[in-house]
């Protein structure tokens, strides 16, 4: 596997268990820690797949993916939503803007997996 994921999350064991996870598995992982200059460094990695933390330090996960959606070049781009809390109204909310796939910490190793694989392939992974 060639694919790339960046990974917008600010909890390091996260951000620890992520990569491993991901790496082990053959994908280039690239970090940013903030919710500022994330749209930015979206452009720069031009990743596969976003992976993206609700709650980041300057800016939160559900105004970076609304962004995102708002340009005509990432308007597809996958991005899989973390949240600690998963409310009916923060799954509402990312669907509202454009959300591949909404994922609630804490989550399963083969679940994190199995969705990344999936949004890279174009696959829907609420359909397995």
């Amino acid at each position: 596997m060639g694919n790339s994921v960046l990974l917008i999350e600010d909890e390091p064991n996260i951000i620890e268990a992520i990569s491993f996870l991901l790496e082990r598995d053959g994908w280039t992982v690239r970090l940013h820690t903030q919710g500022e200059g994330a749209v930015e460094a979206v452009t720069t990695a031009d990743p596969d797949v976003v992976v993206l933390d609700v709650m980041l330090p300057g800016r939160s996960g559900f105004d970076i993916l609304r962004e995102l959606r708002q340009g005509a070049a990432r308007a597809d781009l996958p991005v899989l939503m973390l949240t600690a809390r998963g409310q009916t109204k923060d799954r509402e909310l990312a669907e509202s803007y454009g959300v591949s796939c909404f994922m609630t910490k804490p989550f399963s190793n083969a679940e994190m997996l199995q969705t990344v694989r999936d949004l890279a392939e174009g696959r829907d992974p609420s359909a397995a």
